[in-house]
């Protein structure tokens, strides 16, 4: 796999933590042509593609053959995060099941108090899913008093280096809004942590 640019990270995280895997909105910082330029670089690499657009989604262009055209993230993007699309998956299942039976048990006129008990059930599985993810592992990584370096992270989860920088500048700080502080130690380089 090609070295990927921050941009490029940045876009692929955002896409790969989405329930659609839909690249739109992309990162406000990239504007105009800059934008351009790392969607079709990720086109070309094959980490995104193009999909019939939706009836609410951003469209990319517009075919003649096919209408109005989004992007979406492919398998290999997953693959060049170090994300398991299985993991993605069944978390989206679960996510999908709890959301149908709310809303049978909405049609079945159950009273607001049992909803919200099976609103706070679904609450405490996607909980329990998102607690063996990677992207959890991190967090408690880097709120430890010690936090951790980049080769730290990388040993941990068998990334390569830009996938760990991207994931903390993309999912935490982006996406999650933490406030991730970085400062150089003697000795050990440069250590993230949460703040």
């Amino acid at each position: 796999m090609a070295q990927l640019s921050d941009s490029q990270l940045v876009v692929l995280t955002a896409a790969c933590q989405r329930p659609d895997r839909c690249v739109f909105p992309v990162n406000p910082k990239l504007k105009g042509n800059a934008a351009g330029n790392v969607l079709k670089s990720l086109l070309n690499k094959g980490l995104i593609k193009e999909v019939r657009a939706k009836r609410d989604d951003t469209v990319w262009r517009h075919d003649r053959n096919h209408g109005k055209m989004t992007l979406r993230a492919t398998r290999a993007a997953f693959d060049a995060l170090g994300i398991d699309p299985k993991e993605v998956a069944a978390a989206e299942d679960e996510a999908d099941e709890a959301s149908a039976s709310a809303e049978a048990a909405g049609e079945a006129g159950e009273t607001n108090e049992n909803s919200s008990k099976s609103k706070a059930d679904q609450r405490a599985v996607q909980k329990q899913t998102r607690a063996d993810s990677k992207q959890a592992q991190l967090i408690a990584m880097l709120k430890t008093p010690d936090g951790a370096t980049i080769e730290e992270i990388v040993k941990k989860f068998n990334w390569q280096a830009h996938t760990a920088r991207g994931a903390i500048a993309g999912a935490l700080k982006k996406k999650l809004g933490l406030n991730v502080q970085s400062e150089k130690v003697e000795g050990r380089g440069r250590v993230y942590r949460i703040a």
